[in-house]
């Protein structure tokens, strides 16, 4: 899952929230100089890292980029996941997705100096870009796919994932909606245990 998603799992709490938004940036024990609760986000998002890696349906999904990306076709389906997400936002929240995204941006900002630098980094563009909200345009994940590849070790292929996506595009839609349920029910369980 990529971070619209990890941000919508971590429910309402919000330091849950920036926890599972840092979380990739906070190696090994590091997460114990955070507060208790976004100790709890950062620990739920390896969670939910370790529920998505393993998951059948993920893999199947992600098995359809794997002649463009190889080994990088998981973190892919990460990003394609959150496009499904954005585009199904009002079968998941009664808060309009740009609202939600405004909320998330602002408690962000109001917590940036407890950011690790990595996040600082990029959080600017993130806001002004509105790029958790555009998940929901196809351009938006080619941009984000080619953005990544810059900066990553991810091949760019970014052109082959959309053909990837379109000419699967209502099997992608069923395997999320499959798997998104059961990755909610994982982490309320662990949220509420």
């Amino acid at each position: 899952m990529n971070f619209l998603a990890h941000i919508y799992l971590s429910g309402n709490n919000q330091q849950i929230m920036l926890g599972n938004f840092i979380a990739d940036y906070v190696k090994g024990n590091q997460y114990e100089k955070y507060a208790p609760e976004v100790q709890k986000g950062i620990l739920l998002h390896r969670k939910i890292d370790g529920f998505t890696d393993k998951h059948p349906i993920v893999k199947q999904s992600a098995q359809r980029f794997k002649e463009s990306y190889g080994r990088y076709s998981s973190v892919v389906i990460d990003v394609v996941y959150d496009h499904y997400l954005a585009n199904a936002w009002p079968n998941y929240s009664s808060v309009p997705l740009g609202e939600f995204v405004s909320k998330t941006h602002q408690y962000l900002m109001k917590n940036y100096f407890m950011l690790p630098a990595r996040v600082k980094g990029f959080l600017p563009f993130l806001i002004k870009s509105r790029r958790l909200e555009n998940y929901k345009n196809l351009q938006d994940i080619e941009r984000s796919l080619a953005i990544m590849a810059k900066n990553t070790s991810l091949p760019d292929k970014s052109e082959e994932a959309i053909e990837v996506m379109s000419n699967h595009y209502p099997l992608f839609e069923d395997e999320f909606a499959l798997f998104f349920s059961e990755m909610r029910q994982m982490v309320h369980a662990e949220l509420n245990p």
